[in-house]
């Protein structure tokens, strides 16, 4: 499920380690594999790949009847491969037979709104009418999601006034066996599943229900915020109330459920979605999934994301949740845009009320039940005599004494274990109500914790005086009052501190995140199977709910790209992530750089790629950078694919006579890790609005000198396209680390903004 904070991440990094490690000694013989071929170089038919995957194992089996067997996926359509149970000596040798590009095992990717698309500038009354119709005479834009499956009966995919699905959908409602009564319409068009990949790794049955019905609440959550319709008036129980509404409100969508219960996102799934995604015509893919970073040939999403983009298809990707840390960055691959989070200027205000003083807090719950204060303690007063000798206030599980805790509001330092565990080790003893005090770490940085049980989060410097006055006075009171939202906080936004950052591991050449879109305290609609308050033993059930992550961020950053691909039907999936990052801004609302929630510094891009994305800057960028295809297979030569392998991967096209210099890619950013003396990076623009004369400015990055040749470009009619050159000099090397600057082409409406970072050669 999405983590709201860095506790809960790293405590299900733990548990999920943990069970890892149990399914891997359980299956200690045999485990799941991909075994990748790139991709078809001919138009062969299903029954012929999958016949020659027969064979291809069979020959290192023993038999073709055993390979049959051992393969659970043959991916027939865009991707060449298929997924099998084999032992690991059979998989070392398969490996080594010329048609195979790599063998990796089969592992789980993790799960990485009303006000928001306000505080990014998407108008509100965008009529499908507006926008650039198909040859069919409608906007057919369709968005697909990998994610935990859709709740059909959500109002964000109701399909009033839509018109019929577009024939040349070939996608379908899977929707057999137990899962007869989910339907699909003419906003959700379609629905799969993928599962078999969970089950052989140790996946139950137990307690989730196989088809594309979202019983956890993460994909309706995501596809809602990309592609939902408008609904007016939509609170959680009063907060945020307002029109909630997608960034693509009149896209078709498609969900592919790839993700269970206990974290189970299976690579074999993931290329098996991809798959048929591709072959079923989406135009765009929203992936708020990812693992660690790893070489592109043996990263499911990467393979998947790169055939994709040869076919046109977009792909957003979540940044991780593995933040603050530097080079912590995923889903990195240049082909895949890559989305970071940041927080928006709506705050969820609560207010603790002792003493007769107010201390404002956040919160995701409902008030006290009645205006009248409530018995506060701490937790220290309300042990168990069993745990005396336990000294922390941070409401450990099976610590507190119902006895003493009946009827009270318990006041906890934010502990060693999960939030969600401290609320429930409270309620569990009868308590009505939490304050969870800051450490010194978190500060002031205030977070909401959507529970059922009243909850609210104070700052350090305002807990260590609730803790004095309850010291001081055995028969205190409070109240908590909730359900109050205020906008137009500053400094907005900043960067979530969950959010993963650079530089990029795989490739430090390619900046990455790209940018950052809201993902923090996002309200958008959720799955009527499971609690919005994220806890299995409440039976409330509710049509929305808050989440935090770069896995709300992203569908930001694909409802914005469906509506860019809607009214520029023409438009390659770099000319739409150019759009969006040359016209991001790096400023907050109070007019400095963009800061860190956490530490309150100022951010670089690193942090927030090009910036925060600014939705109708976006619809009209001036001038983009594009890239083809071929671009891409260009780029893998440059980091030295051999022919052999370039070709399993792309099929027939092939590397060129002279290897570009990898920081010459196309790219809307700039990067260069490792300069000594002068370095000329070369860059094209292509105009995509009307003629016009741009000049350039920049800041160079600290200890460098920079010159740009030319320094105006005179751009024709759209689609017009003009070359120019980067010279980045070293004159200080005294420093190791990346400096950042920028560049900027003008002509006095539109700002095309380029980022740039750069690392000395150290001497």
């Amino acid at each position: 499920m999405e983590m709201m904070y860095r506790r809960t991440l790293l405590c299900f990094l733990f548990f999920f380690s943990c069970t890892l490690l149990l399914q891997q000694q359980a299956f200690a013989d045999k485990k799941s594999y991909v075994v990748y071929l790139g991709g078809h170089s001919t138009n062969s038919n299903e029954e012929i790949i999958v016949n020659s995957h027969h064979e291809l194992l069979g020959s290192v089996m023993g038999s073709k009847e055993k390979a049959k067997e051992a393969i659970f996926y043959s991916y027939t359509k865009a991707i060449n491969g298929f997924a099998a149970v084999m032992e690991e000596d059979e998989a070392k040798e398969i490996s080594k037979n010329p048609e195979v590009l790599s063998v990796f095992e089969d592992k789980a990717k993790m799960l990485y709104t009303t006000h928001s698309w306000d505080f990014v500038g998407l108008p509100n009354n965008i009529p499908a009418s507006s926008l650039i119709p198909n040859v069919n005479g409608s906007t057919d834009v369709i968005i697909a999601h990998l994610d935990t499956g859709v709740w059909p009966e959500s109002k964000s995919f109701s399909d009033d006034g839509m018109a019929p699905i577009p024939s040349e959908w070939k996608g379908i409602c899977q929707n057999e066996n137990i899962t007869k009564n989910f339907t699909c319409n003419k906003k959700l068009i379609g629905a799969r599943y993928y599962y078999v990949g969970y089950l052989k790794n140790g996946g139950s049955t137990k307690n989730t229900k196989i088809g594309p019905r979202d019983d956890i609440g993460h994909g309706t959550h995501t596809l809602s915020t990309s592609g939902g319709a408008m609904i007016p008036n939509v609170s959680f129980f009063g907060f945020a109330n307002g029109t909630l509404r997608g960034g693509s409100p009149h896209a078709r969508v498609a969900m592919y459920r790839v993700c269970w219960q206990d974290g189970g996102c299976y690579d074999t799934d993931v290329l098996a979605a991809f798959d048929d995604a591709i072959n079923d015509g989406v135009n765009l893919l929203s992936i708020s999934l990812g693992a660690d970073p790893a070489p592109y040939y043996e990263d499911s999403i990467a393979i998947g994301s790169f055939h994709a983009i040869q076919k046109g298809i977009m792909v957003i990707c979540a940044a991780g949740n593995s933040g603050p840390y530097s080079a912590t960055v995923t889903n990195a691959a240049p082909w895949i845009f890559t989305v970071a989070a940041g927080t928006t200027d709506r705050e969820l205000l609560s207010i603790l009320q002792y003493n007769g003083k107010s201390i404002n807090g956040v919160s995701l719950t409902q008030g006290l039940p009645s205006n009248k204060p409530y018995p506060i303690i701490t937790s220290t007063k309300a042990f168990l005599n069993s745990s005396s000798d336990n000294l922390t206030d941070a409401c450990l599980l099976d610590t507190l004494d119902p006895a003493k805790v009946k009827g009270k509001i318990i006041a906890c330092n934010i502990g060693p274990e999960t939030i969600k565990s401290q609320i429930n080790e409270v309620k569990r003893a009868g308590g009505v109500g939490v304050v969870l005090v800051n450490d010194v770490t978190f500060g002031d940085q205030l977070l909401g914790y959507p529970f059922n049980l009243t909850t609210i989060n104070i700052g350090y410097d305002d807990g260590q005086n609730l803790y004095k006055y309850l010291a001081s006075n055995k028969s205190a009171m409070a109240y908590i009052l909730c359900e109050l939202t205020t906008f137009g906080n500053k400094p907005a936004p900043q960067i979530a501190d969950f959010s993963s950052r650079g530089p990029n591991i795989i490739n430090e050449e390619i900046l990455k995140p790209d940018i950052m879109a809201p993902g923090f305290e996002i309200l958008a609609s959720y799955s009527e199977a499971v609690s919005p308050f994220e806890d299995p033993s409440d039976s409330l059930h509710y049509p929305y709910a808050f989440l935090s992550g770069t896995s709300m961020a992203t569908p930001h950053v694909s409802g914005l790209a469906g509506l860019l691909k809607s009214l520029n039907p023409t438009w390659s999936p770099a000319m739409i992530r150019s759009a969006i990052m040359t016209t991001a801004t790096i400023l907050d609302n109070k007019g400095g750089v963009i800061t860190d929630m956490a530490s309150m510094a100022p951010g670089t891009p690193f942090d927030y790629g090009a910036g925060q994305i600014q939705a109708s800057k976006a619809m009209d960028p001036g001038l983009v950078y594009d890239l083809t295809p071929q671009d891409y297979v260009n780029f893998l030569c440059a980091l030295g694919y051999n022919s052999t392998e370039t070709k399993l991967f792309i099929g027939k096209q092939k590397c060129p006579s002279t290897p570009i210099e990898i920081q010459d890619l196309n790219y809307p950013s700039i990067t260069i890790a490792n300069l000594s003396g002068t370095v000329i990076i070369n860059r094209t623009l292509t105009n995509v609005g009307d003629e016009g004369k741009y000049n350039v400015s920049y800041v160079a990055p600290k200890g460098t000198s920079m010159m740009v040749l030319p320094t105006k470009l005179n751009f024709g009619k759209s689609g017009d396209s003009k070359k120019y050159l980067v010279f980045v000099t070293a004159v200080n090397h005294t420093n190791n680390d990346y400096q950042f600057g920028m560049l900027t082409w003008s002509d006095g409406k539109h700002s095309v903004k380029t980022p740039l970072a750069v690392k000395m050669h150290h001497k």
